[in-house]
């Protein structure tokens, strides 16, 4: 339904649950390398349990590769907290790419700057930043729910 990219990723449980996340979901789960663990990882399959095996998964050398295969009329959403405008704020639709960077430094500066009108942010107060697991099920169930609104005729 929708594409989950995670850029340099690093720690394994994250990706396990993200995994669970996009098979929940039949979203496509991108890693963007170099990423800070194994594929083969004990912690990764622990947090993906069973179900890692059948996670729709991509793995890309960079993200400049990804990009590059992207179809035209993809959108891509840069979920970043260096941005004002909230998740919600976005129409989102089947097969958009939602891309969240790496645990300790989020997306690269450069890319946020070229990129400013695709990027999106989970508000929050009192804290610099959420789990990424958690920040990925924030914005894809957002984007699920958005779907079977509009399917009902609920905006």
């Amino acid at each position: 339904m929708f594409d989950v990219v995670l850029v340099e990723p690093e720690i394994p449980p994250n990706t396990g649950n993200v995994g669970r996340l996009c098979l929940a979901t039949k979203s496509t789960l991108h890693l963007v390398k170099p990423l800070g663990f194994s594929l083969d990882d004990r912690q990764l399959k622990r947090a993906g349990l069973d179900y890692w095996d059948d996670v729709d998964l991509k793995v890309w050398d960079s993200l400049d590769a990804r990009m590059k295969s992207k179809r035209p009329g993809d959108c891509c959403f840069f979920v970043t907290t260096k941005t004002k405008r909230a998740y919600w704020d976005v129409k989102f639709r089947p097969g958009d790419f939602l891309i969240f960077g790496r645990e300790t430094k989020g997306l690269p500066e450069k890319l946020l700057a070229e990129n400013t009108s695709d990027c999106i942010t989970i508000p929050m107060e009192d804290a610099r930043s959420l789990n990424l697991a958690t920040a990925v099920g924030i914005v894809l169930y957002e984007a699920i729910r958005q779907q079977h609104a509009g399917q009902n005729g609920v905006e």
